[in-house]
Parts: structure tokens; C-alpha cells; sequence
């Protein structure tokens, strides 16, 4: 006989899946055993082997598996359906169960059983809760399936799915399997299921299976609702050296995890009852009510399984900090998370009293609400907290779930009593490093830990320990952080600490999933793989007879933002935004013709200047597109009082839905939109404003998130060099490390320094203390102030000044924050700390004279031209980032001005942001100012133009005339020629140039 070889094709992977879940390997050759057969005494994940002939392809049922399992819980219910009977009782009965399915979605069908006739039919037991013996006995009987080569299709009766899980008789899951041994892959499962499963069949409409598998020995995806070619599959793996993938496995294939923890009985109920769901919204656009459905991904589910099960061994009173990337769903792991958080037990008593979900995103408050209900069912279980007052009833009335904005939350804690002391609470954060922290977390702690309210016999020092106290994070409550780029303080605060062999302690988050494998995985889009930055160069003139002096530091600042906001470098910025609009997103079909475009910009002025020049150039070029302003507040322009709705002609709260929809492809933003927008449709950034560190990661990840026709990005960036923008995202790419703890003893050192500046006296803090918490009017404090504001003003020179006013605000910055963290308390920290609160604020900054003042009175602007460079892509470090912990010093000394005389500032920045280096500069500039202009001017056709025709057809029978002298030129200057043909934003600057020249002088 042959010797025995690994079966190393699908079939093989298929009896090692089948053998993994049932301890057989299923061979679907057998015959299968009669409708009542017993469930195998032990298997491994707890599942039985079905038969492809079991299957009712009409019906979309296991007959077989089906009646089992009512004939063993049911018994009533299953001799009245006459299951194993084909009549038409049976019929009738499953023509209802399919209907329900189809509308209502398997997921709900098996959670909620239907109602057919006179009969209440339970399909699937959940989870039994510990000591109820009876609902043991029923979960027990639940019959988890697997048939292998399962014959779905109605009309084509040979084509077969390698793998189908039925729970119950009902279908939830398929799979495609492939073996990279015979060269193929999980993209061939993928085409497999777009190519040759057609969504018509009724086993692949929406909502009747949960999910459908491609997989191979490596990877794992996974699609919830084939459409054919748009089907979008998402990855399901764990991830593998802080990137895409799955790690080594010692046991094994490295995709067994799939159906060894994911697939076993315990798990996928669990992933039924909590995860899984078919969540409803309304489409802006038609007014329809739309479905889609969710599984979780890998790390959704792993990071909501490992809190809960650390919440569940440790109790009440920790921190977690969560680092997952932008576009990870974190408003789905924050609502699974609060949900699961409500019933979670320990010694047979609930962890929690009560969950808190603090989010700064109103779009997200409004999604995790709708999430958490979607699981919750009755509505008396979530709150959401809009009014003062609101907390305290919700907790009063046992709502175990609170929504609130942080906007709104700080309102809200100030009406919270003392009576939860001796409750617990789950806060879970969202954007930690902006929404924990100052005023918001001290009143937390206050009214969640029962301090809030103070005795009337209370004396200075159980103030000041009261104070104290509800600075610190609360005993009686776990903080669960969730954050894409955490801060210092986030990870010191949240962070889990881990002791370092020198003594030190580092700080890392509980759970991250990477910038780099959402990247990877196709989660979000790399935003920094077309990044094109955009030179400007101009030349400036001395406009004044003498050469005066000014300081160079402050001049050179006033002259970039005086150019960079000139009415010409706007114009031609806008010109060069909307041509590679129009040329390389509209024209190249992105996101299949629906891409969008932000302009972001250094604040409402200049956003303002950005939607008449782009609003102004889209009518020029008769463009069907217009542009949407974003500011906030009311701001005077042009004489005139405007606001956004003013500008855009609609209001506000209606521009994330509007920027959905045609005409409309350019939003312009000022200090809008630039954190917490998920707009999939954002395809192209134009930077205009300085961007570093976290302003920079957050705003260019708005064009991240991923949509099925987005296969790239686009920034291109008129302000940032590559090395800026590449330096503030390596610190989030992979997981973020705190380097060390803030030293406390800092804090010793700047109270010393302080207290020896002698601005004030222990005696005169102790007194506006005692003042301040004993209520005082206002007057009674100032008296105090002043007099140290005066000691200020006489006995410091500037330096002094500076050093005092800088140490000041370090020690509130550090005490703000360490007074959250440290184990123990110090009051004379405490006192200083609301001192200087009110006495910073009345320091007169040290008078400085402004050297540079008048210099933009003594400039012009001769010429101004932009050039986009070649793009690049940024490449990030591979490896994990560690940050500094929060800065502790301050002061220092008011640096000296440099003085310079005027023509060399011009010069110096000439050089640095000047024209093309011409090999002739005299020659080249006669010719584009004299030369060339006064051919053009002797053109017939634009002669005439010029006095019989408005100035748009003068302009193009101007721009006609030019390239013809240009045309001309070739022979005599090819340097010029070359420049004008090849250099988009020279040939502009050089045609807005002549025409200025040609056309007002001739009409004059």
C-alpha cells in the first residue's frame, strides 16, 4: 500500500476545522444518521457534525438539527409543527421562521424566539447565569452545527460552501477556505465570495447569516453583508509585531485561535449576545431607514473580553488606558464595554453601581447612546444627561448607564450631592488627554465620592483635606480611558506602571491597537503615503527712503503671515486647490467621483479670505462645486458683521450633512472639524496653517477613515516641512510609552524658588485662603492681590518678572496634575496652588517694546509664486515611542531682540523664501517687466479685446497673446521658456503679472 501523506489541500483544512470543533472530521461523503441522532458524548468546542442533506435549501434551515432541538425543549411545540413530516404544517411554519428572519434578522431571531400561531417558540438559550440550574440545562441543549461542502444554491444544486455553523437549524456563519501550501490564499476566499456567491441567494441576504469567514493558514477576514464585487471584507486578526497579521504559532496553524476561542459554544454566544447586532440609521440624503450589520473585530472583542475580566478579578477602584487608533470603532468597544460593565459580578455581588460615559464628540455621544439601547432593550437602564441636575436624578432612579458630554458634565457635577459614597462607579472616558482633567475632574471626584458637601463647623484644614482629596481619582471608581494619541499626563494617570531595574517606573497602555496595523489592515488609510509639500517663494521691496532698524525674530514672523495672507497669495493658493481638485481627484474618479476636500487654515480670517477667493474661482472656471465655511462665533469682515450661516446660507448644525452632498466639495475650517470627524468621504487636505504634535496627528487623520471605493489620500500642505509632520506622528504609530514619572520633588523646587522671589508671605496665602473658602467677597481677596502685584512690580526687574510669572504657571500646571496621582497629600502645596490661581492672572506681563512695529509699513510685495513639490511618502519609525513626562521647570529671562537694519532683514528673507535662482537675474527680470509685456500689449486681437470687451475675454485673448510671445522667446531665452511650460505655479504667477501690467495701462 502507498504510505499515507498530509492532506494538504482545502479538504484537509476542512477535516482539521471540523475535528477542532466536533472531534470528527464531519466527511460529508457519510450517510447522514436519522432526524433524532445524539449529540457525540464529548467533542472539543462543543459542536456536532451535520449533514449537507439536512439542509433545506428553500427555507434556508438544518431540518435535522432544527427538530432536535425542539423535540428536546420543546416537545409540545414540536409535535404540533410536524417537523419531521414535509406537509403543510411544516411548510407553513417554516415559511414564518424565514419571513421573521428576513425581517427582523437572525440575530434577533435567535435572541427574542418567534411567535407562530398559538406558540411562543424559543430558537436559542442564552448564557446562564451562575447557580440557575435550570437555564444550565437549556443552554446545554442548544445544538451548535458544522456542515462541511454545504449545497446552498436553489437553481445551481452542484455549488457548494466548504463550510456552514448553524446554531440551532439556523445558519449564522460560512466558509471559504484556501491553503497557501497549494498557492492559494485568503484574497482567493475573498474573490471567491464576490465572484461566485451571488448575493440573491437566500442564504447570503442580508441579515440571515452573522458573518461570512475567508481564511487560510495565515490570515483571517470576515463580511457581514456580501454584495458581489462590493463585498467588504475587514480583517479578524490578532495582529503581529505591533502591525497586520497573526504571530506564530507553537501549537498549530496561526488562524486556529478562529474557531479554538472564538467559534467554541461559550464564546459565540457570548459574541451573539453582546456584540453582534443589526444597527438602524437614517440616510440625511433620501430620508429612508437604512441596516447594516456588526461583528466585532479582533480587537474590539479581545480588548472588551480583557477589561471585563480584569474589572470582574480585581473590583472597583483602577485605571485602564486603551490606545486604539482613529477609525478602530471606538464608539462600538466604549458601548459593548458599558453594556457588559452593568451586569458584571464579583463574589456574587455587582462590581459596578453605576457606568458613566464621558465623551467630548457629539456624534459619538449620540452613537453610543444608540448602540447601548440597541443591547439594553428597556430604555429605563440608559440615561443621557443634558440639564444640571440630570446625574443626580438618573442615579437617584437607578439608571445604570449615563451619557453626558463633557461640555455638559461640569454643569452637571456641581448639582450632585454626597450621598453616593458608598456606591461604585465605571467611568469610561473618550479622548482622555481632553476631556479628563482641570475643573471637570475635581468635580468628579466630588460628586461621585460624597465629599461634595461641606460641614458648617468645618475649619481651614478639613477644607484644604477636602480639597485635596477630591483631586485625587476616586477609590470607589474605575476609570476606563480611551484614547488614538495619549498625552503624558494620560499615560501617567492611566497608564499601567510597570518598575524599571534602575529604580524608575514606566507607564503603558492596558490594551492598544496601532496606528501601523489599522494601516495595515485597511481600517484606516495612510495619510502621509501622498504627502506633497508646497513651497511659496516671494520677493520683497523696501518701499522708505532710509534703512531703519527692527528686530529680526518678530519681523521675520510678521512678514511670512503678511505674505501668506496677502489678497494675491490667497488667490493663487485657492487657484492651485481647486485646479488639483478638479484636475486629480475629480478627474482620477476617487472615491469614485463623491471625494471631498478640507482647506484647513490658521484661523476665520484667513478661512474667510479662503471662501470668496475659492468660491470666487469655482465661478470662474464654471465649475459645478462650491465651498462650505467653518468658524465659530461672529467675526467682522469687510466692514461687515458675518458668521458661518451668513456665508454659507444655511445653518451650522446642517454643515457635516451638507458637505455630504453635491454641490458641495471644499469645507473650509478654522479651529473646526479638526478633531472627532469621521466623514469617509474626505479624500484631499490643503494645509495652510502651522501644524505639530497632536494638532498635527489629529487634523490630518480626519482623511483616514476608510470607505469601499477610498484606496488613497491626498495632503498637500502650503505651511509644514515632512520631517515636522513625520516627528508628531511617530509617537502614535505604534504604542506610546511614558519614559519616566513626573518627579514630585519638582514641586519642592519651584515652591522654594517661588517663596524666595518674595512676591508674597505664608501669612498673606493662609489669609486669602481662609478668605476664599469662607466665602469672602470678592474686594477682600484683591486687597491682598494687589498688594503682591504691587511687591511684583517694585522689587522684580524683567528677567525677575519673567522667571517668577513662568515658575508660577509651572507649579500649577504640575500640582494640577499630581495631585491626581500621588499617594499622598501636601497642603501647603494645595494652599499655593488656589493663591496662584488668582494671582497669575493678575500679573502684568513685563512691558516689551514691539521692535518690529511698522516694518509692514515699509515693505511691498513684489512678486509672490508657489511651487508643489514632489510627493513623498513619509516613512514612520518602526518601533514603539517613548514620550517625556509632563514638564516641571519654568521661568528663564526675556531673550534679548535682535536689531537689524531693514535692508538686510529683506534680504536675509529673500534668500530664504525667494524666486528661481536665474543664471541672468537682470536680463530675466527686464524680460518678464518690459520686454515680454510690451509685445503682449502690441497684440491686435488683444488690443481690441481690451477696448471693445469686458475684462474676462480680454483676459483670454490676453493669455492667448502670451503664449504666442512665449512661443517666440523659445529661441532667445529657453531657461525662461522651460520655466513658463513646465512650472504651473510660475506660469500662473507670470501670466497674473503681464496682465496686471498690459491691461489696466492700455484701458487707462
Amino acid at each position: 500500500m502507498p504510505p499515507t501523506t498530509t492532506d494538504t489541500s482545502e479538504r484537509g483544512l476542512e477535516q482539521l476545522v471540523c475535528t477542532a470543533l466536533t472531534g470528527s472530521p464531519c466527511d460529508p461523503g457519510a450517510e447522514p444518521q436519522g432526524p433524532t441522532r445524539e449529540r457525540p458524548a464529548a467533542y472539543a468546542a462543543g459542536w456536532i457534525g451535520g449533514h449537507p442533506n439536512d439542509y433545506d435549501r428553500e427555507h434556508c434551515v438544518d431540518l435535522v438539527q432544527l427538530a432536535d432541538f425542539l423535540q428536546e425543549t420543546q416537545p409540545e411545540v414540536a409535535e404540533a409543527l410536524s417537523l419531521g413530516v414535509d406537509g403543510p404544517t411544516r411548510r407553513k411554519f417554516l415559511a414564518r421562521l424565514q419571513g421573521e428572519i428576513t425581517r427582523r434578522g437572525t440575530i434577533d431571531v435567535l435572541r427574542r424566539g418567534i411567535k407562530h400561531g398559538p406558540n411562543d417558540i424559543d430558537l436559542f438559550y442564552g448564557t446562564p447565569s451562575p447557580g440557575n440550574e435550570t437555564a444550565a440545562v437549556r443552554y446545554a441543549a442548544n445544538r451548535f452545527s458544522v456542515t462541511r461542502q454545504l449545497r446552498y444554491s436553489r437553481d445551481e444544486t452542484q455549488l457548494a460552501l466548504d463550510l456552514g455553523l448553524f446554531i440551532n437549524g439556523l445558519p449564522v456563519a460560512t466558509f471559504e477556505l484556501k491553503n497557501s501550501l497549494t498557492k492559494q490564499t485568503v484574497d482567493d476566499a475573498v474573490e471567491q465570495y464576490k465572484r461566485d456567491r451571488s448575493p440573491r441567494e437566500k442564504l447570503f441576504e442580508f441579515g440571515r447569516c452573522v458573518a461570512h469567514f475567508a481564511v487560510d493558514d495565515h490570515e483571517v477576514r470576515f463580511c457581514t453583508h456580501l454584495k458581489g464585487k462590493n463585498s467588504w471584507f475587514l480583517p479578524f486578526n490578532q495582529g503581529w509585531g505591533h502591525g497586520a497579521g497573526n504571530p506564530p504559532n507553537p501549537n498549530g496553524l496561526k488562524t486556529d485561535y478562529l474557531w479554538n476561542r472564538i467559534l467554541t459554544r461559550d464564546s459565540l454566544t457570548d459574541i451573539l449576545e453582546n456584540y453582534a447586532q443589526v444597527v438602524e440609521f437614517k440616510d440625511e440624503k433620501t430620508g429612508r431607514k437604512k441596516a447594516t450589520q456588526i461583528w466585532p473585530r479582533f480587537h474590539q472583542l479581545d480588548v472588551v473580553r480583557r477589561l471585563l475580566a480584569d474589572a470582574g478579578e480585581r473590583g472597583a477602584g483602577h485605571r485602564y488606558l486603551i490606545q486604539h487608533s482613529a477609525g478602530s470603532g471606538k464608539s462600538n468597544s466604549i458601548a459593548w464595554l458599558a453594556h457588559q460593565l452593568i451586569g458584571l459580578s464579583r463574589d456574587d455581588s455587582m462590581v459596578f453601581d453605576s457606568i458613566i460615559v464621558v465623551t467630548d464628540r457629539r456624534i459619538l455621544d449620540k452613537q453610543i447612546r444608540d448602540t447601548i439601547k440597541q443591547f439594553a432593550q428597556v430604555g429605563a437602564t440608559v440615561g443621557h444627561a443634558e440639564r444640571s441636575g440630570d446625574l443626580r436624578k438618573f442615579i437617584a432612579e437607578g439608571k445604570k448607564i449615563i451619557i453626558s458630554t463633557v461640555q455638559k458634565f461640569s454643569f452637571i457635577l456641581d448639582e450632585i450631592g454626597n450621598e453616593h459614597r458608598g456606591r461604585r462607579f465605571a467611568i469610561i472616558i473618550d479622548e482622555a488627554h481632553s476631556s479628563q482633567g482641570g475643573r471637570t475632574s475635581a468635580a468628579l471626584s466630588v460628586a461621585l465620592s460624597g465629599t461634595g458637601d461641606g460641614e458648617d463647623d468645618e475649619t481651614l484644614e478639613d477644607s484644604i483635606n477636602r480639597l485635596m482629596e477630591a483631586k485625587k481619582l476616586l477609590p470607589n471608581a474605575s476609570y476606563f480611558a480611551f484614547t488614538a494619541t495619549p498625552k503624558n499626563k494620560t499615560l501617567e494617570i492611566f497608564g499601567k506602571p510597570e518598575p524599571q531595574s534602575d529604580g524608575s517606573v514606566r507607564h503603558r497602555p492596558f490594551h492598544s491597537y496601532t496606528m501601523k496595523q489599522a494601516i495595515e489592515e485597511g481600517f484606516i488609510l495612510d495619510v502621509l503615503r501622498h504627502y506633497t509639500p508646497v513651497e511659496s517663494y516671494y520677493r520683497l521691496v523696501k518701499k522708505v527712503e532710509g534703512d531703519p532698524k527692527f528686530d529680526t525674530k518678530r519681523a521675520k514672523k510678521k512678514l511670512r503671515r503678511y505674505v501668506e495672507s496677502h489678497d494675491h497669495a490667497i488667490r493663487l493658493k485657492a487657484e492651485i486647490m481647486v485646479d488639483h481638485f478638479h484636475e486629480q481627484v475629480i478627474g482620477l474618479n476617487k472615491i469614485g467621483g463623491k471625494a471631498r476636500a478640507m482647506v484647513v487654515t490658521s484661523g476665520i480670517e484667513r478661512a474667510i479670505q479662503y471662501f470668496h477667493a475659492i468660491r470666487d474661482y469655482l465661478a470662474d472656471r464654471k465649475s459645478p462645486y462650491q465651498a462650505i465655511v467653518a468658524f465659530s462665533g461672529e467675526h467682522e469682515y469687510g466692514g461687515t458683521k458675518v458668521t458661518e450661516a451668513s456665508l454659507n446660507g444655511f445653518p451650522a448644525s446642517q454643515i457635516a450633512d451638507k458637505i455630504e452632498q453635491d454641490p458641495y466639495r471644499f469645507l473650509i475650517c478654522a479651529d473646526k472639524f479638526q478633531t472627532g470627524y469621521d466623514e469617509p468621504l474626505l479624500h484631499t487636505m490643503y494645509v495652510d496653517k502651522v501644524l505639530s504634535g497632536i494638532k498635527a496627528v489629529q487634523t490630518l487623520s480626519r482623511l483616514n477613515r476608510a470607505h469601499p471605493q477610498k484606496h488613497d489620500v491626498f495632503v498637500l500642505d502650503f505651511m509644514n516641512d515632512a520631517d515636522t509632520i513625520k516627528a508628531s506622528f511617530a509617537d502614535y504609530y505604534r504604542t506610546t510609552i511614558l519614559a519616566e514619572e513626573t518627579d514630585p520633588d519638582k514641586l519642592h523646587d519651584l515652591k522654594a524658588a517661588l517663596d524666595g522671589a518674595q512676591v508674597y508671605t505664608a501669612e498673606k496665602i493662609d489669609e486669602l485662603v481662609t478668605l476664599y473658602l469662607g466665602g469672602a467677597d470678592r474686594d477682600c481677596l484683591d486687597l491682598i492681590l494687589d498688594a503682591c502685584v504691587a511687591d511684583y512690580r517694585e522689587q522684580l526687574d524683567e528677567d525677575g518678572q519673567v522667571d517668577f510669572k513662568g515658575k508660577a504657571k509651572a507649579f500649577l500646571r504640575a500640582y494640577g496634575f499630581l495631585s491626581q496621582v500621588l499617594p499622598y497629600t501636601n497642603a501647603d502645596w494645595e494652599k499655593l496652588s488656589i493663591f496662584l490661581t488668582f494671582l497669575v492672572p493678575k500679573l502684568p506681563a513685563p512691558v516689551e517694546e514691539d521692535l518690529s512695529r511698522g516694518i509692514l509699513d515699509a515693505i511691498d510685495m513684489d512678486s509672490y509664486r508657489v511651487e508643489k513639490q514632489t510627493a513623498i511618502r513619509i516613512q514612520l519609525p518602526d518601533a514603539d515611542a517613548e514620550i517625556e513626562p509632563l514638564p516641571t521647570s519654568g521661568g528663564g529671562r526675556r531673550p534679548e531682540p535682535e536689531l537689524d537694519r531693514l535692508s538686510n532683514i529683506i534680504k536675509t528673507f529673500n534668500d530664504q523664501f525667494g524666486n528661481i535662482a536665474w543664471s541672468d537675474a537682470d536680463r530675466v527680470h527686464r524680460l518678464i517687466t518690459e520686454d515680454i509685456p510690451s509685445r503682449v500689449a502690441a497684440d491686435e486681437a488683444y488690443r481690441n479685446a481690451k477696448l471693445n470687451s469686458d475684462k474676462q475675454n480680454a483676459r483670454i485673448e490676453h493669455d492667448k497673446a502670451l503664449a504666442r510671445v512665449m512661443t517666440a522667446v523659445l529661441k532667445d531665452d529657453t531657461e525662461l521658456f522651460k520655466q513658463f511650460m513646465d512650472n504651473d505655479s510660475f506660469r500662473r504667477w507670470m501670466t497674473d503679472t503681464v496682465f496686471g501690467l498690459t491691461y489696466e495701462s492700455a484701458r487707462s
